[in-house]
Formats: C-alpha cells, sequence, structure tokens
C-alpha cells in the first residue's frame, strides 16, 4: 500500500529521491543500464557520435533520461537521473503518423517475401527539432552533431501512432525511418540530413509484425522548483507531473486516486441520489440472458417472442427521442422550476402569505401569480418537446416489409410447394417490426431496427451498407449471409421453411464487435459484425436485401448508445443569478430584521408615550413578517416569466438570412428558448466530422506525372469564388447584360462625371479570373500548375511523345486499378458503384480526361477512350482482361490487379500508400534517398513556421495577464483609442491587426523558395525544367513543350514526384501512388499457381493472399500519383479560424479511421503543419506515460500548438482507469484540440460530459448530423444539429438547427453573443430598479417609526413593475446590439466577454446595486429636502411626496435602460421611453378620477387636478431630480470610457469610422454577404454611397433653384 500524501510531501518525496539517486554514483548507475536490461528496464541508450556508425556505447546516467512519447514532437519528460550538462532543449512539430521505412535489398524476382531477415526487421522515425534557449535541466544530446540520445527497445512502440496507419496515402503524413547503429538511433532532421555527409547509412528491414515498432523521441528532464507542489508540478500547474520513469510514479498513483476516489459520506449521497433518479424515471436494471438470445427464422409466427429477462414480449420498434414522458415530465419540470432560486424564494413567501395574521397584502397574490408564470415557463418546455414528439412519429411511421407465411387450412386450394399457404410481403409501419420477423431492404433504404443478413441480390450475394450515421465512415462496408445458411435463404418459400437458429448477445452498446452464432442442419457457424446490419444504415449498390430483426426499438445499438434520459437543460446564467437571488434574499431579511428591531426601539421610545397607539401594541413575529413581505418584491416575482418573453423574442430573431443554405434551403431553426445566452459563452465545441465538417464527397484534385503536376479543375468551372463587398443591390430581377455592355456603359459614365450603373463598381471593370482551386489546409499558397485539360491536350497534339507515353499509363492505370461497376442511364450517360468515396472520385477523373469505363463483366473492363484534338475523332473502345485482383486491406495499404491488354500484354498495376509502393519501386534506393532528402527539406521549413508561431504567440497580448491593454485589445492606449479615431494612422493599425490575426504561420520569401525552386511543372507562362535545354521549353501562343529528356530520367522523375505528394500533403490532399511493370506469360503462370492456392485455402486464407500478393509486387516502375480531395464543407477552415481565435476549444470526435480523422484534421486547420501531435494509442502500450510526458511538455509553454489524438479503444482503456483518466483530461485540456477517432456514440457522450463537470465554468457545445452523434447533443450544454446527408436524427433531437457548419460563426460570435449581453442587462436592469424603488421605501421607514407605512399608494405598488417599468427592460433585453455584426465577426476576440461572464458577476451585480444605492438616496433627499420638508407646499401629503417619488423612478429607471445603457438606438427604443413615461402620468389622471375619496392614508381623488398637480414646486423638484440622477449617471459613464475603457467602448469608437467600418465588414464578408445580397441589410458602403447619392441629388436640385 502507497501512503496518500499531500502533494506538498510528494513534491519532496520526489526531490529527495532524485539526490539519492544522483548520489548512488556512476557504478550503481551503470549496472541498472546494462545492455541484459534494455528490453525490460528501458534504461539502455544507444549514442552515435564521434565514435561512428559501427561504435555503440552503453549510456550510464544518460539511460533514464529519455522515454518514447510521440512520433511527432520532442517533448520534455523528467528522468530519474539529472542530466549531465545543461543543452539546448528540443521541441518537434507535427509530422502526423509515421510511415514505415522503405527497404533497399527487399525485392526478390524470386522470392520477395523472403528477402529479409524477419528478426532484424525494426524501424526508427525522424523529427525536427525547433532550438529554445538552454536550461539547466534539459535533454542530453551531443554536441557535435545534434543527434538526441535515444534508448533502443525494438520492442517499444511509439505513442503517437501505429506504423501503419498514416496520414491517408501522403508522404509529409509519415516520416522515414533509417538505422544509423546496429541498434538503431533517432536521427532529428536537422540541416545536414539529407547532405552528403549524411548519406550514408544502413536501412532496416521492412517489420512484417502487425504492429511495427515506432518512432523514440527525446525526452529532457525537468524538475520541480516548488516544494509544495504535487506530482503534477508547480503551483502554476500543480495537477501536471514532475517525474515520469518507466511507468506512472505510485506516489503520484496514489495522489491521483485519491483525488478522485470519494469518501464514504460521497458514495452514500450519491447511491441515495442514484435511487431516487431510478424510482422517478422508473429506469430498472436488466439481468442478462444466460446464453444469450435465441432466435429461430419463422415466417409463419404470429406471436411476439418473450425477452427471458423481463418475461415479457420484446421491446417495440418504437423510438423516443424526447426528454420526457408522461410520468416524468411533472416532476423533472417542478424540479427544474424550482431549482431558479427566485421561484424557491417566492413559494416561501406564498406560504408565508398564506398563514392567518402574518400577510398585510392578502393571502393569494403571490401564489396565484407564481404558479400561474410556472405553469407558462413549463407550458413552453412541454411545447418543445411535443415538437421531437411529432418528429419521431415520422420517423415511426416509415414502412417496410415483412414477410408472412401462412399454413393452409382445409379445403384451401392456395398451397404453395412446399406444403404453405399465401406466401408474401406485407407492408408495415416500423414500429410495428418486431424480433424475428424478415423484412426485406430494397436499395438506397434505410435500415429499421438491427438485423442479421439472410440473402442479398447481386455479385457474390454482398450486400453494401454505407454507415455514415453510425460511424462516420464513408466507405461502404460489405455484409455476407453466414455460409451455413446462404443456400437455405434464396426464395421466399426457402425463407418459409428455414428454421435456423440465431443466438446472439444481449442488447449492448458496442458497434464495432459482435457475437453470436447460428445453427442450422447440425452445422454452427459464428456471427460477427460481418453479417449484422446496424439500425441508421443504408442499403447501397444492392438491389435488394433480406434479413431477420435481432434488436428492435430502444434495443437497437445505436439507440443504445443514446442518452435514455438526457437531462434538463439549465443556463449557467441562471446558477449565477440564483447566487445574487440569494444575496438579495439575505439583504430583505437583514432589512427586514433591521426595521423590525428599529420599530421595538422607537416603540419603546415615542409609542408608549402616544396615547392615542399606546393601546394598540403589534408583536415582533408580525412587524417582522409583514416588513419582509414588504421588501418581498425586490425580487420581482415576474423575473424568470419576463425572461421567458426575452429568451423567446431572441429566438424568432434568430431567424437570420445569413444562416440560411439556399443550395438545400433550409433556414436556421431553434427548438428552444431556455438556452439563448449560452449560445454567447461557449467553451469547447465537439463536432462530428462526416457530413458536420466534411460534404461526404471527393474529388480528384491534382496528378503527378513525369516529373510533372498538374490542377484537376473542371468541378470549378462556372463557379464564381470572388466577392464583391459594398456592392449595390439591384431591386428584383433585371434582363441580364453582357460583361462588355456593362463596361462601356460604366466607363462613358465615368467619363461625363456620372455615377456607374447601380450594378457596376469598379471592381466589375475587370473580367474575373478563371476560378482556381484553392488549398483549404494552406490558402494563401500559389497554385501555379497548369490545368489537366491542357494535359489531354498535349497528349492529343503529341500522341508520340515519351511523356504521352507515361502518361497514358498513368491514366490507364486509374481506368483500371479498381472495383468500381458502371451503370449506364436513362440519358446515355454512366455513373458508378464504388466502395469507397476514393474510388469513385479516381474513376470520375478518368472519364474527364477520357478514359470512360463503359462496361465491368465477367473479368473484363471495356474503356472508351476519347482520340484526336479536341475529340475530334471518333472514341476507340478497348476490351482489358481483369486477370485477378489483390485486394486492398487496412493491413496491406494498396491495392494490385493483373490486367491482360489488348495486345496480350500482361500488365501489373498497384496503386496504394507512398510508403507502402516506394519501397517496391524498382529503384527503391533512389526513392529512399530522394524522399529523405525532401522531407528534411519540409521539416526544416516547418521547423521555422513553429518558430515564428512561438515568437508571435510570445509578443502578443495576453487579455487575461495585461488588463491595462486588453482594454483596447492591442490597439493603442485607453485614452489613445478613444480619440481620433478616424485618423489614418488608426486605420492603418487596425488593419494590421486584424492581419496578424487572420493570417496564420506559414513560410514566405527565399525559404519557401528554397523548398519549391526546383517543381518540375507546367506552370503557366513559365518552364520549369531545370534538366532540360532552354530552347526545349518554349511557349508559342498558347501552346507548350514538355521535355521528354526529363520523363526519360528516373531518377529526377521520381525526386519529382515525392516534392509533389509532399505538397499535395500540405494542402490537405489524399495522395495515392501508382507502380506497374510488365511481365511474361510464365511468371504469370507460375503465380497463378499459387494464388489461387492460397484463395482456395481453408486455413489463414488472408494470410496466404497478403504473401501471394507481395509475390508479384515488386520490381514497378513508377506511374505517377494522385491527389484527392475530401471537400470540406463551405467555410469550414475559416469558421474554425475564427472560433479558435474567440478562445474556443475545438474537439473532433468520429467514428472513421484515424488516419481519415488527422487529414480531415490538416485539411480543417485542426491541426497544423507545425503542431505537435500527440497520439495516444493502447495497442503500442505505455499510455500512461505518453499522457504524463506530453502534459510535461504543454506546461512548459513552449509548443506552438498542440494536438491530441485518441482513439475509442484508448479511451476505453484510460476511463476504466481514474489516475489516468485524471492524468488524460488535464493533458486534454491544455492542448489546442483534440481528435478521437472510431469513438462510439456513448464514447463521445462521456467526453463531453467530462468536460462539462471537470473544467470549472466550462460551456459545451456538440454539432453533429448523424444518429450517432444524438448522445452528445444531448450531454452538452448547447446541441447543434446539422440538417446535412446522414438525415434529421441529430438536428431532430437538437436545440437548434442549421445547414451548414459555417454558420456557427453567426449563431455564437454574433447573435450568442447579443443574446448574452440581452439577458445580462436585463437581469442587471430588473435588479436595479427594484433596489432603486424600494430602497426609498426603505429608507422612508426611518421617518415614520419603523411602523411598516408604505411611502406609495398599494395600486401603484401593485402595478409598478408590470406597467411602467416592464417595457424599458424588455426592449434593452430583446433589441440590444452593443457592437454591429461585421465588428463582432472581424473581431472575434470580443467574444471571451462571455466566456469570462463579464457581463453578469458579482462584481458586476455589486457595481450596479451601489448605483442604485446611491440614486435611491439622491431621489429621496432631494424630495424630502425640496418638496417633504418645504412649508410652501400646498399638498404635503403622503401621497404627493410617494407620487413624486414613483414619478422620477419610473423616468430615471426608462432613462437609463434605453438611453445610457442601450447602444442600439432605434425608434423602438425611444417609442419605449415615451411610452413607459406617457403611462406613469396617465396612471396619475386615471387615479384621480376613479380613487374613492373616503381614503384616510393617501388622499388621491382629484390630487392630480386640484392639491399637489397644480404645485410648481413639485414639478420643479421633479425635474431637479431627474437632472441629479441624470448627471451622475452620465458622469460616471464618461469616467469610465475615459479611464477605464472596456473592449466594447473602444470598438464601439471605432465603429464611428467610416472606413473602419468597412474594413470590418470586409474581414466579415463570407458570413454576411448572403444578406447584403438577398436581404433588406445594407452595408456601410451602401449606406454611404446613398447618402452622396441623396446630397448629389439635393445639390443640384438646389442649383436648379437657384438658376
Amino acid at each position: 500500500m502507497v501512503e496518500n500524501k499531500s502533494p506538498a510531501e510528494l513534491g519532496g518525496e520526489l526531490r529527495r529521491r532524485r539526490m539519492s539517486t544522483q548520489n548512488d554514483g556512476s557504478e550503481e548507475a551503470a549496472a541498472q543500464s546494462a545492455p541484459s536490461q534494455t528490453a525490460s528496464s528501458n534504461n539502455a541508450t544507444t549514442t552515435h557520435g564521434q565514435n561512428g556508425p559501427g561504435d555503440t556505447t552503453t549510456g550510464t546516467n544518460q539511460a533514464s533520461t529519455h522515454r518514447r512519447v510521440s512520433s511527432t514532437s520532442a517533448i520534455d519528460l523528467p528522468g530519474s537521473v539529472p542530466p549531465l550538462e545543461p543543452t539546448s532543449r528540443t521541441v518537434r512539430f507535427s509530422a502526423d503518423v509515421e510511415r514505415e521505412l522503405p527497404s533497399a535489398g527487399l525485392r526478390s524476382p524470386t522470392n520477395p517475401t523472403t528477402s529479409s531477415n524477419p528478426a532484424a526487421r525494426s524501424s526508427r522515425a525522424q523529427g525536427l527539432s525547433v532550438q529554445i534557449p538552454p536550461t539547466s535541466t534539459d535533454a542530453v544530446t551531443n554536441a557535435s552533431d545534434q543527434r538526441v540520445l535515444s534508448p533502443t527497445r525494438s520492442a517499444m512502440k511509439s505513442p503517437l501512432s501505429p506504423n501503419s496507419r498514416n496520414r491517408g496515402y501522403s508522404l509529409r503524413s509519415n516520416l522515414f525511418r533509417r538505422n544509423v547503429e546496429t541498434q538503431g538511433t533517432v536521427i532529428e532532421l536537422e540541416e545536414g540530413i539529407g547532405s552528403s555527409n549524411n548519406r550514408e547509412h544502413n536501412l532496416s528491414p521492412r517489420n512484417t509484425s502487425k504492429k511495427p515498432s515506432d518512432t523514440l523521441v527525446a525526452i529532457s528532464q525537468v524538475s520541480s522548483s516548488d516544494p509544495d507542489s504535487p506530482p503534477g508540478g508547480s503551483k502554476k500547474n500543480r495537477k501536471g507531473l514532475s517525474n515520469v520513469s518507466g511507468v506512472l510514479p505510485n506516489y503520484y498513483t496514489a495522489w491521483a486516486q485519491s483525488r478522485n476516489e470519494p469518501n464514504k459520506m460521497s458514495r452514500m449521497i450519491r447511491s441515495i441520489k442514484q435511487g431516487i433518479k431510478k424510482t422517478v424515471l422508473r429506469i430498472h436494471d436488466m439481468p442478462p440472458t444466460e446464453d444469450g438470445r435465441h432466435i429461430i427464422v419463422d415466417a409463419t409466427r404470429k406471436k411476439s417472442l418473450t425477452d427471458e429477462r423481463t418475461g415479457k414480449p420484446y421491446v417495440e420498434n418504437w423510438i423516443r427521442s424526447t426528454r420526457y414522458t408522461v410520468y416524468t415530465f411533472v416532476p423533472r419540470q417542478l424540479m427544474a422550476q424550482f431549482s431558479k432560486l427566485a421561484n424557491f424564494y417566492f413559494l416561501c413567501v406564498a406560504v408565508l402569505q398564506m398563514i392567518p395574521e402574518l400577510s398585510t397584502t392578502g393571502k393569494y397574490t403571490t401564489i396565484v401569480p407564481l404558479l400561474f408564470f410556472v405553469s407558462i415557463s413549463m407550458g413552453k418546455e412541454a411545447y418543445d418537446d411535443f415538437r421531437r414528439y411529432r418528429l419521431d412519429k415520422e420517423e415511426n411511421a416509415r414502412e417496410t416489409r415483412v414477410l408472412h407465411a401462412y399454413m393452409p387450412t382445409e379445403g384451401s386450394e392456395a398451397v404453395q410447394p412446399g406444403g404453405y399457404g399465401l406466401i408474401h410481403w406485407a407492408s408495415i409501419k416500423w414500429r410495428g417490426l418486431r424480433v424475428g420477423d424478415i423484412i426485406k431492404i430494397k436499395r438506397d433504404e434505410p435500415v429499421p431496427a438491427d438485423v442479421v443478413l439472410l440473402h442479398a441480390e447481386g455479385e457474390k450475394h454482398i450486400a453494401y451498407i454505407e454507415t455514415m450515421a453510425l460511424d462516420g465512415e464513408t466507405n461502404l462496408k460489405s455484409k455476407m449471409t453466414p455460409a451455413v445458411i446462404a443456400k437455405a435463404c434464396g426464395t421466399e418459400q426457402q425463407l418459409a421453411e428455414c428454421r435456423a437458429e440465431f443466438v446472439v448477445e444481449d442488447p449492448n452498446l458496442n458497434l464495432y464487435g459482435f457475437e453470436g452464432r447460428v445453427n442450422f442442419n447440425n452445422q454452427t457457424a459464428p456471427l460477427t459484425n460481418s453479417e449484422i446490419i446496424y439500425r441508421g444504415s443504408i442499403l447501397r449498390n444492392t438491389p435488394e436485401a433480406i434479413a431477420m430483426v435481432i434488436y428492435s426499438g430502444e434495443e437497437c445499438k445505436i439507440r443504445m448508445n443514446a442518452n435514455k434520459n438526457p437531462r434538463t437543460k439549465a443556463p449557467a446564467l441562471q446558477y449565477a443569478l440564483n447566487r445574487v437571488v440569494a444575496i438579495v434574499v439575505a439583504f430583505v431579511v437583514c432589512l427586514a430584521i433591521f426595521n423590525s428591531i428599529a420599530y421595538e426601539i422607537w416603540r419603546r421610545k415615542k409609542e408608549r408615550k402616544s396615547w392615542y397607539i399606546n393601546a394598540a401594541p403589534v408583536p415582533f413575529y408580525q412587524i417582522l413578517s409583514s416588513f419582509f413581505i414588504m421588501f418581498s418584491t425586490m425580487i420581482p416575482l415576474s423575473l424568470y416569466v419576463s425572461m421567458e418573453i426575452i429568451k423567446l423574442a431572441q429566438m424568432f430573431l434568430l431567424n437570420d438570412i445569413d444562416m440560411y443554405d439556399e443550395k438545400s434551403n433550409t433556414p436556421f431553426e431553434a427548438r428552444t428558448s431556455t438556452i439563448n445566452e449560452e449560445l454567447g459563452q461557449i467553451t469547447h465545441i465537439f463536432s462530428d466530422k462526416t457530413g458536420t465538417l466534411t460534404d461526404n464527397e471527393m474529388r480528384f484534385r491534382k496528378i503527378s506525372v513525369a516529373g510533372t503536376v498538374w490542377l484537376h479543375d473542371i468541378d470549378l468551372q462556372g463557379q464564381s469564388h470572388s466577392m464583391l463587398m459594398h456592392k449595390k443591390r439591384s431591386k428584383g430581377k433585371k434582363p441580364r447584360k453582357s460583361f462588355m455592355s456593362d463596361r462601356r456603359k460604366s466607363v462613358a459614365s465615368l467619363e461625363r462625371g456620372e455615377s456607374a450603373d447601380d450594378g457596376i463598381t469598379p471592381a466589375t471593370l475587370h473580367p474575373p479570373e478563371e476560378p482556381r482551386w484553392k488549398s483549404s489546409a494552406r490558402p494563401s499558397k500559389s497554385q501555379p500548375e497548369r490545368s489537366t485539360r491542357e494535359l489531354v491536350q498535349y497528349m492529343q497534339r503529341r500522341p508520340d511523345a515519351l511523356f504521352t507515353t507515361k502518361a497514358k499509363q498513368l491514366l490507364l492505370s486509374i481506368a483500371l486499378c479498381h472495383t468500381c461497376l458502371p451503370e449506364r442511364k436513362e440519358d446515355g450517360s454512366f455513373s458508378f458503384q464504388a466502395s469507397s468515396p476514393d474510388e469513385l472520385a479516381l474513376v470520375q477523373a478518368a472519364q474527364e480526361l477520357g478514359y470512360l469505363m463503359i462496361n465491368r463483366e465477367h473479368g473484363t473492363v471495356t474503356l472508351r477512350i476519347q482520340q484526336g484534338v479536341d475529340y475530334t475523332l471518333p472514341p476507340v473502345e478497348e476490351v482489358y482482361e481483369v486477370l485477378d485482383v489483390v485486394e486492398f486491406s487496412s493491413t496491406r495499404k494498396r491495392m494490385t490487379v493483373v490486367v491482360q491488354f489488348p495486345d496480350d500484354r500482361i500488365c501489373v498495376m498497384c496503386k496504394g500508400a507512398d510508403s507502402v509502393i516506394m519501397r517496391r519501386l524498382k529503384l527503391s534506393g533512389i526513392a529512399l534517398q530522394k524522399s529523405t532528402e525532401i522531407e528534411a527539406r519540409a521539416n526544416r521549413r516547418k521547423s521555422i513556421e513553429a518558430q515564428v508561431a512561438l515568437a508571435r504567440r510570445s509578443t502578443q497580448i495576453d487579455l487575461d495577464r495585461n488588463p491595462a491593454i486588453r482594454r483596447s485589445l492591442s490597439i493603442g492606449g485607453p485614452r489613445r483609442s478613444m480619440s481620433g479615431a478616424s485618423h489614418p494612422g488608426r486605420r492603418a493599425e487596425v488593419d494590421n491587426w486584424l492581419r496578424n490575426r487572420e493570417r496564420d504561420v506559414e513560410l514566405v520569401g527565399e525559404e519557401e523558395d528554397e523548398i519549391t525552386a526546383a517543381r518540375f511543372s507546367a506552370q503557366l507562362h513559365r518552364a520549369s525544367l531545370a534538366f532540360s535545354d532552354a530552347r526545349s521549353s518554349m511557349i508559342e501562343d498558347d501552346e507548350f513543350v514538355l521535355d521528354d529528356a526529363l520523363a526519360n530520367d528516373d531518377t529526377a522523375v521520381i525526386e519529382r514526384c515525392f516534392q509533389h505528394i509532399n505538397e499535395f500533403a500540405t494542402e490537405g490532399l489524399r495522395t495515392l501512388l501508382y507502380g506497374y511493370r510488365f511481365i511474361d506469360r510464365s511468371e504469370y503462370a507460375s503465380w497463378k499457381e499459387v494464388y489461387l492456392a492460397a484463395t482456395t485455402s481453408l486455413v489463414e486464407r488472408e494470410d496466404k493472399v497478403e504473401k501471394a500478393g507481395e509475390m508479384i509486387e515488386y520490381d514497378f516502375d513508377l506511374a505517377g500519383a494522385t491527389a484527392i480531395e475530401d471537400k470540406l464543407q463551405a467555410g469550414v477552415p475559416e469558421a474554425i479560424d475564427k472560433l479558435r481565435r474567440a478562445n474556443i476549444r475545438m474537439w473532433m470526435l468520429t467514428g472513421d479511421k484515424r488516419e481519415t480523422a488527422i487529414n480531415i484534421g490538416h485539411s480543417c486547420r485542426l491541426i497544423k503543419d507545425y503542431s505537435m501531435v500527440i497520439v495516444l494509442d493502447k495497442e503500442i502500450g505505455e499510455v500512461e506515460q505518453h499522457i504524463a510526458a506530453g502534459l510535461l511538455s504543454l506546461q512548459q509553454e513552449h509548443v506552438a500548438h498542440s494536438v491530441i489524438v485518441v482513439d475509442g479503444m484508448t479511451l476505453a482503456f484510460i476511463t476504466e482507469t481514474p489516475h489516468v483518466e485524471h492524468v488524460f483530461f488535464e493533458l486534454a485540456m491544455l492542448a489546442d484540440s483534440v481528435i478521437c477517432c472510431r469513438a462510439q456514440p456513448s464514447q463521445k457522450a462521456q467526453l463531453v460530459k467530462a468536460i462539462r463537470k471537470r473544467v470549472k465554468k466550462s460551456i459545451t457545445l456538440a454539432i453533429g448530423d448523424g444518429a450517432n452523434d444524438i448522445a452528445m447533443i444531448q450531454e452538452a450544454h448547447v446541441g447543434i444539429g446539422l440538417t446535412g446527408k446522414e438525415g434529421l436524427e441529430a438536428a431532430r433531437t437538437s436545440d437548434y438547427s442549421i445547414a451548414q457548419f459555417r454558420f456557427l460563426n453567426k449563431l455564437l460570435l454574433v447573435h450568442g453573443r447579443w443574446n448574452y449581453i440581452r439577458t445580462c442587462k436585463y437581469i442587471l436592469g430588473t435588479l436595479w430598479k427594484e433596489l432603486l424603488f424600494f430602497l426609498t421605501q426603505a429608507i422612508y421607514q426611518r421617518y415614520n417609526g419603523y411602523t411598516g407605512t408604505s411611502l406609495y399608494e398599494s395600486w401603484s405598488l401593485a402595478t409598478f413593475n408590470t406597467l411602467f417599468t416592464s417595457l424599458p427592460v424588455l426592449v434593452m433585453g430583446i433589441f440590444e446590439k452593443d457592437l454591429a455584426a461585421s465588428t463582432l465577426l472581424a473581431v472575434p476576440e470580443l467574444y471571451t466577454k462571455g466566456q469570462r461572464n463579464q457581463g453578469f458577476n458579482l462584481l458586476v451585480y455589486a457595481w450596479w446595486m451601489l448605483m442604485a444605492a446611491v440614486e435611491s438616496m439622491i431621489i429621496f433627499f432631494l424630495m424630502l429636502g425640496l418638496f417633504g420638508t418645504m412649508s410652501a407646499t400646498k399638498d404635503p401629503s403622503l401621497f404627493a411626496m410617494g407620487d413624486l417619488t414613483f414619478v422620477a423612478c419610473v423616468i430615471l429607471i426608462s432613462m437609463k435602460m434605453q438611453l445610457v445603457e442601450t447602444h442600439n438606438r432605434s425608434i423602438i427604443v425611444f417609442a419605449s421611453v415615451i411610452i413607459s413615461i406617457g403611462a406613469v402620468f396617465l396612471w396619475n389622471i386615471l387615479l384621480a378620477i376613479i380613487y374613492p375619496k373616503n381614503s384616510k392614508t393617501y388622499h388621491v381623488s382629484h390630487s392630480w387636478f386640484d392639491g399637489f398637480g397644480k404645485n410648481p414646486l413639485w414639478w420643479l423638484t421633479l425635474i431637479l431630480i431627474v437632472l441629479c440622477v441624470a448627471v451622475f449617471e452620465y458622469g460616471i459613464a464618461s469616467l469610465r470610457v475615459a479611464w477605464f475603457p472596456s473592449d466594447v467602448h473602444v470598438f464601439q469608437e471605432l465603429e464611428k469610422d467610416p472606413e473602419i467600418k468597412k474594413r470590418f465588414e470586409e474581414a466579415a464578408a463570407m458570413d454576411l454577404q448572403q444578406g447584403w445580397d438577398r436581404g433588406k441589410k445594407k452595408s456601410s458602403g451602401e449606406i454611404k454611397r446613398e447618402r452622396e447619392v441623396a446630397d448629389l441629388i439635393s445639390s443640384r436640385a438646389d442649383g436648379v433653384a437657384m438658376r
């Protein structure tokens, strides 16, 4: 047992252990690092330096200072031994995911699979170092060559990634490995890498293990300087770690466990809460079955099967996404409504009122309105949930077909051959399906329940299933019928006769595993995921399939992953309001007690001496309760109801034209208004990938052939990406004019000095450029490549050129190396069925380049090849015989086809990951050398980018640490920011400030020219063929000539091809490398025998097929490379950049593969080129060490950008170990982004819940479009559903739904922030006006002997909140806009106001209450001194004084709410002021008319006409009170703006400059352009232009009048 110690004790123990280790001497250190213990202790270090590559030295003190951390980053990690000497610390950029080292000598014509020694197969990866100023505790490196000393355990794995998991098929996504010593040493990619002095190295053989050895990285020792820190580090980062040695230290483990382990009382309370929850929500634990669920195929079954666990029929196929049921709505809503402290407070007040002799205001004046307001809130919530119920009902009412077989009756003639009566497919609603039903699913239909496949129409009886809604993967899954029943379920008759028994596991959440068996005819076969189809899948590329239901309704796996009882969402602002309400309640109680005690004192001194009240004493408890009830309305009863009205109005205002998707005709839709303000407080976004960030569409984008690169932009033709700013909208549709006519007219108008037409601006005087593709990962990168259209034209003009021959070979490889099937449409065009979108994109690209596949049958492929220049000759059809196909697998990472050409030549074509194809090339040694040089060059660039990013981040202002400068967001000092806003220097400063934040760190200048100078590309109007003669690259008109000498230079072609692949990857493209070779018939025949034996083997078939494939996959010639774009939704990268600037952490949670997830991470800029990517993988092991090491690295704050990548299996391991889970979430909180791949829906929800619970003041948002996203959408504070291609399941259960991810910008940064500001100001304004009003009542008690006499007449008192002061706060809460939308979008940093709770907190509340207290005293004492005690007062009655105070309060409340606090002043604002002030005077007139004359306390009747209403002193006092308070308000506001300006004040001033506002609009154009084009909004340019036109017309009219 490890004693649980405090963090301080643990920190001290850690240092003592270090000191003892240091004092042990070199002998003990050498013994610990003996070579015999290297594999088990990880303490051996291999050194390579001056001794040469053959000399291996075992480290001593250095041994324990290095550990494996990441294949993409070197991060500092303490060891158990201090370093020998201080050196510069190493920080690495992102290399993402590593690749296997290509090995020379791999190939062998006779037996390529046995050419290397499996026992010696190991590899290492390279990293990039960025030098940081030295510290005393840095890693030990060799000063001569800066090579990092590393352990040599080949059995250890890298935490970053499995070796074979590269990012797509890209070169850049992997690191090449090489051994420089016998056991291998990590080499960091420094300047010398790839140079001649570093080219001597040994190539390590290929690792054939399933999980090859991965990258080693340097880990530096870091010591803790704070003795009181826990094992996590210093006081600044107490939750970190200070030492990791082999495994997490036991003392840290104990400390973490003590932090996570609840005490006995906590466990008991948690148990009680769980018991109450299960009772209220009727949750029952389900016991497991003994041997699974037994289901017999029986089409004649009439009764429902019985569930062994419950003894009742299996659940119906009815799904429910509503939050409440009939049984749970009332208790859950009562809990939710009275969790609002104000409602609970008024409930207590209502109870006191109903006690006889305590209330002076009646028994039911509180309980009745309280119940009414609570009922309104509950009714609104019920309506929101009812809409979800209607959507559920629509899905449950879908139809499917169920097989019904009837036994024949006596005398029946309709008997089938098998002895059955009628057999038919009956249409039935989804909700009517039962377990055991046999259903028919047709092509493109969704699967209604979890089913087992019985039969599929099509080739080889395989059903292709799309599972995007389940796991986010776009590749189709192939499902097969169990072998034992494949021949028994082919026809309806066979289905009726079949009695196979299926035994399946109990319903569970695991989407990636399935256990079961099928028994038929005394044969048993296992059931796996290959035979099971889950609800939410869609049948594709298969005419129809027949299946049997095994799980239904809420027991389907996708529904098991959803929240059965989603929590009732309440805004975080409500909890802050509860604290303030508690303060107000305490103040009310104190005020009541004070006045009661004061009354007792007054009674003893005064009342006993007053004969007229001496005989009417009031008991203390009665006077106390009366004061409590009098001041109880300091919290208005309508506080929450008015807030609901405001939020309802805000919900309607969210319907913005800028969030309307024209393509799908989908507007924004709000399904709740409860959490509107939380849209302005989001700190974490959890996003799905497929369909949310991506567009579920692949596009062929670039091709590299014979050393040249070409851009495929055919799909971009006709698209215009230009966005004309400040363009004047044309009212209605006008006839389309030609460009030249518009230009002529515009020029003529300008020459005459007149304004151009509305539709013409200077931006349209030049024709728009032809649309060019831009990389989403690097948008600023130029795209100078020629188009593939020019490639085809060149091939047509020069059909005999060597370049054309090589290009044709690559296009043939693209057109033949796949498994797609063509389909002819009615119009004669072709479509293709593909198992993956990548293959579909390649086949479509081949079609666009003139190689169309028109037929595929009986092992042949027919291509229609276009001929002649511009396709002037008729096409030629060629038939190619596909002899064999070695299919792609995640292990092989390649696909091979053996094709016989029409001229009887046999060609082996192979495509796959560049790391896999490279070592199978004929010139693999040269390929390795060149690729290493290219990687070193790219790594140098990324190193510089990382340094620049760190430097820029260090120079940028930390908004938290420097409030004085933060107030102006680095745009100058406070006073300077508020003056001279129109100065040109100010405009330039704002422009530079925005540019620095809009642009990411990218290498520019000489370094980038050095990297890209040698690109062999046919670029527009320039030659880039460095190896050719100058005369061979000439331009005549638009024709160009490519040098065949380059195409014939294999070394140059390989170098350029790998350079292109590297560039493709940096642009976020998925790359494939193609190789080919021609073989003779004898070689093919001998290989065919081996391959046939492998494919027919009953034992280890997959392994044998893989080995047989390797026998023919060698000595390839390089055909070229392709790049495919996984298209993102429009504006996704830009949206993520703005959200990042708004201090929002972005997490991507997907069920897709790791490679795909990382690739999309690069495309959408979640991962940058220089990011440190830490990949956690349980299969590699040492997850705890890798997490701890990453945590230490991020705590040093020397990482430019960090991303954590974790898969679902590793996440499950982490969450099962409490102390590891604790450290993991600390690491995740420090990282810039997190990517979770292969995550099940329940794991997504667990991550969201963990952040929601663990991170204080965090507001989470989950966004997705599939059924697998429902759980996290319901778990997050705010759930956003996308109405995407995966269906409406997510949108149906969400709080808000949008059609495009980019709409989040406008929703959060603009509407969310506005709603937060509005709600905060409403709350503050409401509490301020109550204190202002009732504090005058409290002060007045001093002058009436604390008897509880009210200063205000009772009817006026009752209508104060409802009639006179509700409208100003409501208008402010609905329409306030402190900043323009363009400003908020251009400067996302302003969003942090909601994240930091700066709109409403205790400090802000205290300031408002201080103002209210001062202003209430000004009002009362001016009233008392100028009117109440004046002898000249004609009507010194109580009502006159009270009414004067009442009217002054109403006027001041309206003025402050609408004129001081409201920035967005409109006609509605001024109308509300006039209505509120006019209403109070109208009320006085009404009271004077209808009030009874016999009132003894308040002389109201006709007093307005005959009393104080005619008194000038009353009116003069009212004016003076209003002026004094107004001067005080405006004075304080002016001082705050002048000396303590906030960010809002600064940008409000900047908005006044039209040029700066125009700059803001340009930065926000992507999010606002649609409104400018289609809506009624006007940009500042339009407004300015309208004013100029109006002035011009006015001046001309004046000129005419003068004449």
